[in-house]
């Protein structure tokens, strides 16, 4: 009898997991087939770091294409990475709304601020980039080219439609998913896997470990790589003061 109610249970619970995934995807088709009217405002936008770095050097400025579909499939990537970006907190609450009920109602009060926190830090991590990284990381690049003096030919960038937004994607997650180490290093303290001592007496490892996962993450330049490790060592230190307060917090709780 218990084991025919414990599956039904896992079935209801199968089904409305699979409800709950269906919606979402529903909801980023819907918005992905709407971006896409908006595709070539979105990609201007995009492209806007590039264009300011570049309108006062004196030169005839173009992103270029070297295939029929590439701008095709540039504007479809670009709808599809503002639809995900848009869609992912009405992900997250469909991922809440499925984990809620099972949870007690301090373990509710525990987990919401995490969910309201993630999708905020992600958008600080891609203005970080949009505003900051990548007008420095623009001009770091056009440094490099010449006028011809010294090569013989001039060197001028041709930067490609496809190239550049997958560069500025690529930073934006990297940023925004980089972004989440205080959410993560939050949690596992309320596990019980790390403390702030465990925190702090690795924290010169820490250092190490980021500025690889800096390197690893963006392109081979130190304008992007020191952009990230930064910002991301900041944050670390942010974490232990957040793992601290959760210790004292659960102290407190004990000794009430």
């Amino acid at each position: 009898m218990n084991h025919d109610v414990n599956e039904n249970s896992f079935i209801s619970h199968l089904a409305e997991l699979r409800k709950r995934l269906i919606n979402s995807f529903i909801f980023l088709i819907i918005f992905f087939i709407g971006c896409y009217f908006f595709a070539e405002h979105i990609y201007g936008f995009l492209v806007e770091p590039f264009a300011k770095a570049v309108q006062n050097d004196g030169s005839q400025r173009r992103l270029i294409f070297t295939a029929l579909q590439e701008t095709f499939l540039t504007y479809l990537k670009v709808s599809f990475f503002t639809a995900f970006f848009i869609t992912c907190p009405f992900i997250l609450m469909q991922i809440w709304k499925f984990i809620a009920p099972g949870l007690y109602k301090h373990e509710k009060i525990a987990i919401l601020p995490y969910l309201v926190l993630t999708p905020i830090l992600f958008f600080l991590g891609g203005m970080l980039v949009y505003y900051l990284v990548m007008p420095l990381a623009i001009k770091f690049f056009l440094s490099f080219e010449s006028s011809g003096l010294s090569t013989n030919l001039p060197i001028q960038l041709e930067a490609k439609v496809n190239e550049y937004l997958s560069l500025v994607m690529k930073l934006i997650f990297a940023f925004g998913i980089s972004f989440q180490l205080p959410v993560v290093l939050s949690l596992l303290a309320r596990i019980g896997i790390v403390d702030s001592l465990f925190l702090k007496e690795r924290r010169k490892y820490v250092v190490v470990i980021i500025f690889a996962a800096a390197a690893l993450l963006t392109p081979p330049d130190p304008i992007t790589q020191i952009g990230l490790a930064i910002p991301l060592l900041i944050l670390y230190e942010l974490s232990i003061f957040s793992v601290k307060f959760i210790e004292n917090k659960n102290l407190k709780d004990k000794d009430a």
